[in-house]
């Protein structure tokens, strides 16, 4: 079933056009409500592939499926009336061609109703994304670490250390750049290199775990939130505890239940009297 995206406060045009300016809000995603809270605050909001890791409990993002992107995808497009959306393509939808990644991405687009699709690659995946944004598709670039990828690179640690590497990263991005995507999220660099790949390219960089020089920042609102587990990464500013108010709130309400003091008077429906008749006191 096809969805008409609704008109939207922020554009993929607007986006790209503050390269340079007040810095872009970003975070993560997944479920309506939490669009609703994270909208008013936001320029973008990311359905992100790490749902499998936050919300399915995968180990990674690798499992995720398009069918799970497009179910978070609309629910958090139903959620948000001004922040732009955009929905990862996971991994495997996208890589094998550009004909592939059309498939993907247009179906995400027609059942979501979202403004782009987002995927990781530097000068490898120039030509998809050169082929998509040709056929109508906004791309949001994906480079330096690339989660899809860490089997790859053998862990989650922060690239660029060495110049031969930092160099091929900044080529990925002049290569994203290039190939016609309106903005990249820069992940797990060096702080040098993010300030040097942001000097690079003419669109914005969004930063996690690079440098406030940025054109914006983006993190997964659980970790902001305090919400997912005791992992924190060294990147994640955590700006609530809301594990421990949940936990808390919720050994009380079995404190009440196993007490019988939840329901009380106020959550029960009474029988109505009959007719003529006045209601106990």
């Amino acid at each position: 079933m096809s969805h008409v995206s609704r008109s939207r406060g922020m554009t993929v045009a607007a986006f790209r056009q503050r390269k340079g300016a007040e810095p872009l809000v970003c975070l993560t995603a997944y479920t309506t409500p939490m669009a609703r809270l994270l909208d008013p605050s936001c320029d973008l909001l990311l359905v992100g592939d790490s749902l499998g890791m936050v919300v399915y409990g995968l180990p990674s993002t690798v499992p995720v499926t398009l069918e799970m992107m497009i179910a978070h995808g609309s629910a958090v497009v139903r959620g948000a009336t001004t922040a732009l959306v955009i929905v990862d393509l996971p991994f495997g939808s996208y890589q094998e061609s550009p004909a592939q990644a059309f498939r993907s991405a247009a179906r995400v687009m027609a059942e979501t109703g979202c403004a782009g699709v987002k995927l990781e690659g530097g000068a490898a995946m120039a030509e998809t994304i050169t082929f998509l944004v040709e056929r109508g598709v906004p791309v949001f670039g994906h480079v330096g670490l690339q989660p899809q990828s860490v089997h790859t690179y053998g862990g989650y640690g922060a690239r660029g250390k060495a110049e031969a590497e930092a160099s091929r990263i900044v080529a990925d991005a002049r290569a994203v750049a290039d190939a016609g995507a309106f903005a990249m999220v820069v992940e797990g660099v060096v702080e040098p290199l993010a300030e040097r790949m942001t000097r690079a390219v003419a669109v914005p960089t969004i930063g996690i775990g690079a440098s406030a020089a940025c054109d914006g920042q983006i993190l997964v609102c659980d970790d902001v939130l305090g919400l997912f587990g005791d992992f924190k990464p060294k990147f994640v500013k955590q700006y609530a505890d809301l594990a421990s108010t949940i936990e808390a709130a919720i050994q009380a309400f079995a404190a009440d239940v196993r007490a019988r003091r939840f329901p009380g008077p106020e959550q029960v429906y009474r029988a109505s009297p009959p007719p003529g008749a006045s209601e106990p006191l």
